[in-house]
């Protein structure tokens, strides 16, 4: 017993004075190097994301477009983006058959955005799309005695204007028009038109009256 009890009350001290003297040493050099290195760092990963991403795509990536970190692609790779556009990590994008995805100019993606297109996809200039959001023009369908992975798809375009907003976790499906200047709220599903100007939120997305910033 008195040697376990001195066996934990070494257990208990403090570190050796010269291992901690180590560590701090080492962990402000590896600091020091990190802050140094920061601009480059981010840099080299921006560009390395964006030669990622345009080897994925079937048309050009402008130089202008930003991509700040890995985006995935799945399919077919018709896929167009316009000048300026502010792409976060984690963009998930996916088209299949003759759908397409049409990005205008200085479209910002957050992080997570997942846009996957079986007919066709297209976001105004100047549209911003908040974290985790989904996009999908197509629907599974039920046939009798098949599984539903058996079963297919029915798609209908999707058609987001110009200077939208639209927050974090929105689901739009398929067949949904969204006019210029439109406000969805966080987490709402958005199932029918959203017209140009309105704000919408809720499950499924309804009107509301917009408010005025003061």
């Amino acid at each position: 017993m008195v040697k376990t009890f001195a066996r934990n009350a070494r257990m208990d001290l403090p570190a050796n004075p010269m291992r901690r003297l180590l560590k701090s040493s080492f962990v402000w050099l590896l600091s020091s190097l990190y802050r140094a290195t920061y601009g480059l760092r981010r840099n080299l990963r921006r560009i390395r994301s964006h030669a990622a991403l345009s080897s994925c795509l079937t048309a050009p990536l402008d130089a202008s477009v930003v991509v700040l970190g890995p985006a995935e692609v799945h399919g077919t790779g018709r896929i167009r983006f316009g000048r300026d556009a502010l792409l976060y990590p984690a963009l998930y994008l996916e088209t299949k058959g003759s759908g397409s995805i049409e990005i205008g100019d200085g479209v910002v993606l957050s992080r997570g955005v997942h846009i996957v297109a079986r007919a066709g996809i297209e976001i105004g200039e100047g549209t911003m799309i908040g974290e985790y959001s989904s996009l999908r023009d197509g629907n599974h369908v039920r046939i009798p005695g098949l599984p539903i992975r058996e079963s297919g798809h029915i798609a209908v375009p999707i058609a987001i204007g110009k200077e939208v907003w639209i927050g974090r976790g929105v689901t739009v499906l398929g067949g949904v028009t969204i006019g210029d200047g439109a406000t969805v709220g966080a987490n709402a599903v958005v199932t029918r038109d959203v017209p140009a100007g309105a704000t919408v939120v809720g499950v499924p997305a309804r009107a509301v009256e917009a408010r005025i910033a003061r």
